[in-house]
């Protein structure tokens, strides 16, 4: 289920009334954040300006700046659509997971699907992962921080559970470092689809490349003229 997108807690520079126009309103909204991801795809944040994100979605320069004081207001509500997101849908599926280890396996296929179906998103999120500041990178850094530490809980639920002693924090980072730059090498015909990939790096994280099963090598007879 997807994150409905509000404007409630950014200085917005006139607020909306709350009526039946409200639902309109955020389907636009969605649409401008679209736009908005394709244009700081293009040509990253410090480089794309309201006029850009004006031409892109249609609506006139004076009509962006009813609803946004900046870019950085836009910049700021793609990741919080996207983390709000992400954390909704991890809590949907956990609910009927118990097993430590599946409830880990949860947290990469949540996070991978995600992931390959918002790339351009996903690259601007990571490219520009230090552009807010005061409130609105508050805010998000918040957001970030509500995420972590309910991987660290389930991290540390397998440890428990499977009698291990490993450091969380560092184990949640790796995974973290191991999954968020999917997008730059990330190759459907090769690496499969999001359940794949999700599954074959959960038993790399979990397992480590060292136990994965041998390949076994049939032996066949060469032929002298093969040499």
């Amino acid at each position: 289920m997807a994150t409905a997108l509000t404007t409630s807690r950014i200085p917005l520079r006139r607020q909306r009334p709350v009526t039946g126009a409200r639902t309109s309103f955020d389907r636009r909204l969605s649409k401008i954040l679209g736009y908005a991801v394709e244009v700081f795809y293009e040509k990253g944040y410090a480089g794309a300006s309201m006029r850009d994100l004006s031409r892109a979605s249609g609506m006139s320069l004076a009509g962006m700046y009813y609803y946004f004081k900046s870019k950085e207001q836009l910049l700021y509500l793609i990741q919080k659509h996207t983390f709000m997101t992400i954390m909704e849908q991890l809590r949907e599926r956990l609910e009927d997971v118990s097993d430590p280890e599946q409830r880990v396996r949860v947290v990469v296929l949540n996070h991978i699907e995600y992931f390959l179906a918002n790339q351009k998103a996903m690259k601007v999120l990571s490219h520009e992962d230090d552009v807010l500041k005061n409130s609105l990178g508050a805010d998000i850094l918040s957001l970030k921080r509500e995420y972590y530490r309910t991987c660290v809980q389930l991290m540390d639920a397998l440890q428990k559970e499977k009698r291990l002693e490993f450091n969380s924090r560092v184990a949640v980072l790796s995974l973290f470092g191991m999954m968020n730059w999917t997008y730059t090498w990330y190759n459907p015909r090769v690496d499969g689809n999001a359940q794949t990939l999700a599954r074959q790096m959960g038993d790399i994280f979990l397992r480590g490349v060292g136990t994965a099963q041998p390949v076994k090598v049939r032996r066949t007879r060469l032929n002298r003229t093969e040499f």
